[in-house]
């Protein structure tokens, strides 16, 4: 008896995991058929409608297709002014919110913890005010400015920022514009990394603050600031609203005012600009995927006390400096 007791409470006990595997492996290909549903209607979404714009701009009723709208780019009138205007004023936005968020969320991280929610805040409010708001606001200052300042120094200020070929007024309004995405990226990469261990290795080593957030710290944020940089770029070169309503004629602005005298040229360019996002995107991608586990590991090694890949040279040629 006692030996047949524990083969009667077995059998019950085994069947149960039986059966919730069965109901499991029958899930399974249920979650399969409707994600790969999901995953074809977005697909028929997103593609649908770009085919029938590459097929406007190809095809013209009584001539057949022809690819003169995509030959004609290069050669459009303004299509080399506005581009070359667009990555001046991405370059220059990415350089000032970049020189305005990183030093500003290290020392955060580094010396004042408490403030990281108000510095948060500040830079999702962009998101919450509607770029007519902004540019309201902006253009009520440009008005007052020249008015009240016309006999001080500050009047060719106003009138610099202002200027056509490259207006720094733009660059503002998009560094603005850019917070949102440049925090997240830059707050994301900083959590993935132990800023306040690898800045004390570099200390100890004998490395000054500089020293130690351009060969330490930003090493390990090139994803994030690569991440960062490909945002604003995409922000800068697909605004309409403000450059519009300033007076100026970036690319995008540009690609509306010929929409109707070159309605094919402008969405032969609209394609051709999505398609290069789309690849800096996936190269963006593969490079976030490389440098990722790298970081991290690094970051874990140095957490743990043990010489990690990035620190342990960094903290190196400090000591040899």
């Amino acid at each position: 008896m006692a030996a047949l007791t524990p083969t009667a409470s077995a059998a019950p006990h085994d069947s149960t995991p039986k059966d919730g595997s069965r109901t499991v492996r029958a899930r399974r290909p249920r979650r399969r058929v409707w994600r790969g549903v999901v995953l074809g209607l977005a697909g028929v979404y997103f593609v649908v409608p770009l085919l029938a714009s590459f097929v406007f701009t190809v095809h013209t009723p009584g001539q057949g297709v022809s690819f003169d709208a995509y030959t004609g780019i290069l050669s459009a009138d303004g299509f080399t002014q506005s581009l070359f205007l667009s990555l001046g004023l991405a370059a220059a936005t990415i350089a000032l919110v970049l020189l305005l968020t990183v030093p500003a969320l290290i020392a955060v991280r580094l010396g004042a913890p408490r403030l990281r929610s108000v510095v948060e805040v500040v830079c999702m409010l962009p998101l919450v005010v509607p770029p007519i708001a902004l540019v309201s606001g902006i253009t009520t200052v440009l008005r007052w400015g020249p008015d009240h300042l016309s006999t001080t120094p500050l009047y060719q200020t106003f009138i610099a920022v202002q200027n056509e070929s490259f207006p720094l007024m733009l660059v503002f309004a998009y560094t603005v514009l850019a917070l949102p995405f440049v925090y997240r990226s830059l707050d994301a990469g900083l959590s993935a990394i132990n800023v306040t261990t690898l800045v004390e290795a570099a200390r100890n080593c004998g490395a000054r603050v500089p020293y130690t957030v351009l060969r330490v710290i930003l090493p390990n944020l090139r994803s994030a600031l690569a991440s960062a940089s490909f945002l604003t770029l995409a922000l800068v070169l697909g605004e309409y609203t403000i450059a519009a309503l300033l007076g100026f004629r970036p690319f995008a602005v540009w690609i509306v005012s010929i929409s109707g005298s070159e309605a094919q040229t402008s969405v032969a360019v609209s394609l051709l600009s999505l398609l290069i996002t789309w690849l800096l995107l996936l190269v963006l991608s593969r490079v976030g995927a490389r440098t990722g586990g790298g970081a991290g590991a690094a970051t874990a090694g140095s957490a743990a006390g043990a010489p990690s890949a990035s620190s342990t040279p960094s903290a190196s040629s400090a000591a040899k400096e």
